[in-house]
């Protein structure tokens, strides 16, 4: 287990979960397209993006403290701290005009920011990035 104090690792750490997180829209956009019937399967993000899911490192305290927990239940707490973040991310840059989505036309959204019904993803990510933490 890393100690949270250790600043080189926490760096080490936000850049991992920054990487996986765009490694994993990178794909989800890419199988996304495919709705649209593009076979190229092109991908979107942002930069933005890597910094947002680093920030799952403010996730490892929960992540400690629910280790022995049901899977239910660390998935859905997981699913709520992510939609926190992207709440507060989208929400700040929204404010600048410099969110990258948008999901204004979506009935499940909330101010724009958030999609509720992307709750099942959020908790896949959320184990995911919880395996991440126990790897190292």
């Amino acid at each position: 287990m890393i100690q949270i104090a250790d600043n080189n690792h926490m760096l080490t750490r936000f850049v991992i979960y920054g990487a996986a997180g765009c490694l994993m829209e990178v794909f989800w956009t890419g199988l996304g397209s495919l709705i649209k019937k593009n076979f190229k399967l092109i991908s979107t993000t942002s930069v933005w993006m890597f910094f947002i899911y680093g920030m799952a490192i403010a996730m490892e305290p929960v992540l400690e403290t629910l280790s022995h927990s049901p899977i239910i239940l660390r998935g859905s707490i997981y699913m709520l701290c992510i939609f926190a973040i992207e709440y507060v991310t989208g929400f700040v840059l929204k404010c600048y005009n410099l969110c990258p989505w948008d999901y204004s036309d979506n009935k499940w959204n909330i101010n724009g920011v958030i999609r509720l019904d992307f709750a099942p993803l959020w908790f896949i990510v959320g184990l995911i990035f919880e395996r991440i933490y126990f790897m190292f």
